[in-house]
């Protein structure tokens, strides 16, 4: 994305994804709720988990891969847990319905989770939050795919993980804290544009073949074939290995399905966990501690002139206003994959503003 690119407003870009999502096959329903996360993943800056990820949904849809109709299958219920087969369902959508069912377990037990087997990709996890906190309540939200492994465990070359990315969602007086972070040091998706783009990643966050470290994203492409590295990297990368581990056990491991099973092509499995404060202490106690430690993260003395300390998800907040007001500018080259989807499926394509 540079200053010249081309902005578009937020409510035609969520038009044209319901809209080829609806001429591809997927019921209205469906499509605005994956239209939604996926432009709000642009929004908030998540540029490699927003629209650029619509023209894979599609081929997903064309494919039979991604399946449009009906709903998931309870696998097994208690009052505050549920599991579902995800009969890989549109990830979005899935996540969209799972937020409803655990916080109406929430509401009767202070907590609910819902843990979801083969679902198809769930796109920008920070998307999802503001539709839990905007409530008062809590939301932790963490995802693997048993299909694909790119990060190797610390001290490893064979990869093992995807980047098992895991998000947590905190209600305050204002703008919700979101922190969502892949337990690896980078993701797939901003390797390859990176590698598609001749770019290179800020620091060396992945290892080539031979365990030498690099920022050139191509070593992930050659043989023989690097690995990401682990959140920390080289120095400290026993602790996103760790975490990594985490997010297994709380997909693959609570859903009964992930690495230890043959692989069914793209997906996802899912963890999601409300909280609801009122349960605990109660909701104005809980306000009350996250606001005052949010006042003292702000206070502190920044360590560079002119670059104050900022919240968790405050960035990604201040440029979805700002995108709602002045247009939202997409990464280079996302809106030309989309023509050939459009004229394929007979959808109009907005103007630019």
């Amino acid at each position: 994305m540079t200053q010249s690119s081309p902005r578009y407003a937020a409510s035609d870009l969520l038009a044209l994804a319901r809209r080829l999502l609806a001429a591809a096959g997927m019921p209205d329903d469906k499509a605005q709720g994956v239209a939604e996360v996926l432009v709000d993943g642009d929004l908030l800056g998540h540029t490699t988990h927003g629209l650029q990820l619509l023209p894979s949904y599609l081929r997903e849809i064309e494919s039979g891969s991604m399946v449009v109709e009906g709903g998931p299958e309870v696998i097994s219920e208690t009052p505050a847990t549920l599991t579902w087969h995800g009969r890989r369902l549109p990830g979005p959508w899935l996540v969209l319905q799972a937020m409803e069912a655990a916080a109406a377990k929430a509401g009767q037990c202070g907590t609910g989770t819902v843990v979801i087997r083969q679902s198809h990709h769930i796109a920008c996890l920070a998307a999802f939050h503001r539709r839990a906190t905007d409530r008062g309540l809590m939301m932790i939200l963490a995802s693997s795919d048993a299909n694909s492994a790119s990060v190797a465990p610390f001290g490893g070359l064979d990869p093992v993980f995807t980047p098992n990315p895991i998000s947590i969602g905190i209600p305050g007086s204002g703008d919700p804290i979101v922190t969502d972070i892949s337990t690896s040091a980078t993701t797939n998706g901003l390797t390859k544009r990176l590698h598609d783009e001749g770019g290179r990643l800020p620091a060396p966050w992945v290892i080539d073949g031979h365990g030498q470290p690099s920022d050139d994203p191509s070593v992930l492409f050659r043989e023989p074939k690097g690995t990401i590295l682990p959140l920390g990297g080289l120095d400290s990368g026993h602790k996103g290995y760790g975490l990594s581990l985490t997010v297994e056990a709380l997909t693959g491991g609570l859903a009964g399905f992930g690495r230890a099973d043959p692989r069914q092509g793209w997906g996802a499995t899912v963890f999601l966990q409300i909280l609801d404060p009122q349960a605990f202490a109660g909701r104005a106690d809980f306000v009350r501690q996250m606001d005052a430690v949010s006042q003292q993260c702000h206070a502190s003395r920044p360590a560079r002139a002119g670059q104050p300390v900022r919240l968790p998800g405050e960035k990604g907040f201040a440029l979805a206003r700002q995108q709602r007001a002045e247009g939202v500018a997409l990464h280079a080259g996302i809106m030309e994959a989309l023509q050939p989807w459009a004229q394929k499926l007979a959808v109009e394509f907005p103007r630019p503003l």
